[in-house]
């Protein structure tokens, strides 16, 4: 079962308002006909991200939840509808104000042709910035992270991916599943092997690793195994 503070149709006016106020050049119309079919994808996209996340205000007792008030899942939901409109309809105008809505409301910078997976968490949103990397499903980021390139160069993520507040991975970096970067890590140009916790020593400032046996941090998170390749 899906439960919405808002069902589809008074959800797109709420969105379509937010929209139209902060960007009032009156292009953008309410019966246009691709905010339909945009909004139902962003919808069963939300879905089924929210249905594998274990916090009970996402998934409980067989039935998933989404708020429009809950700012972390409308981040989300904003995204997912930002990206059905960039790429069903390649809507550069409206996909953008999609974006910089989710920017201004949430601190939230990701643009709408990200490759996001199909399951990822935002936790306590602001200050989030996540480029054009290779992500995989179970990505946890928290305030302040940052994804970004060196030289042009992005990083490539791997399933349960986990990124604790202040937390920085940018440039060559291959990250291996169930991997962890610890709080106010930057992670630069360097790989990481599967459940690896790559952390800041708060007492040196020295970036360390410790490869870790135990499950990984992101799973926590989710209800379902993360899966793990070998």
């Amino acid at each position: 079962m899906f439960k919405s503070t808002l069902n589809i149709n008074d959800l797109k006016t709420y969105v379509m308002r937010q929209i139209n106020n902060f960007f009032p050049d009156d292009r953008l119309s309410l019966t246009d006909p691709l905010l339909m079919k945009s909004f139902n994808q962003a919808m069963e996209r939300s879905e089924y991200c929210f249905r594998h996340v274990a916090l009970k205000t996402y998934h409980d007792k067989d039935t998933t939840f989404f708020s429009h008030l809950h700012s972390d899942q409308y981040s989300v939901f904003l995204w997912f509808l930002s990206n059905s409109v960039w790429r069903e309809f390649q809507d550069a105008e409206l996909a953008s104000k999609m974006f910089y809505l989710n920017k201004v409301l949430n601190g939230f910078i990701c643009m709408y042709d990200a490759e996001m997976p199909n399951i990822f968490l935002v936790l306590h949103g602001g200050g989030i910035v996540l480029g054009k990397a290779s992500y995989s499903d179970f990505f946890v980021c928290c305030q302040g992270c940052t994804v970004g390139a060196v030289h042009g160069v992005y990083p490539s993520l791997g399933k349960g991916v986990a990124m604790a507040p202040q937390s920085t991975i940018v440039g060559n970096c291959i990250i291996g599943d169930h991997s962890t970067i610890g709080n106010q890590a930057l992670l630069r140009n360097k790989n990481l092997k599967s459940k690896s916790l790559y952390y800041r020593d708060i007492d040196t400032g020295h970036h360390l690793i410790l490869q870790r046996n135990d499950s990984s941090w992101a799973q926590t998170f989710f209800n379902v195994p993360i899966p793990f390749e070998v």
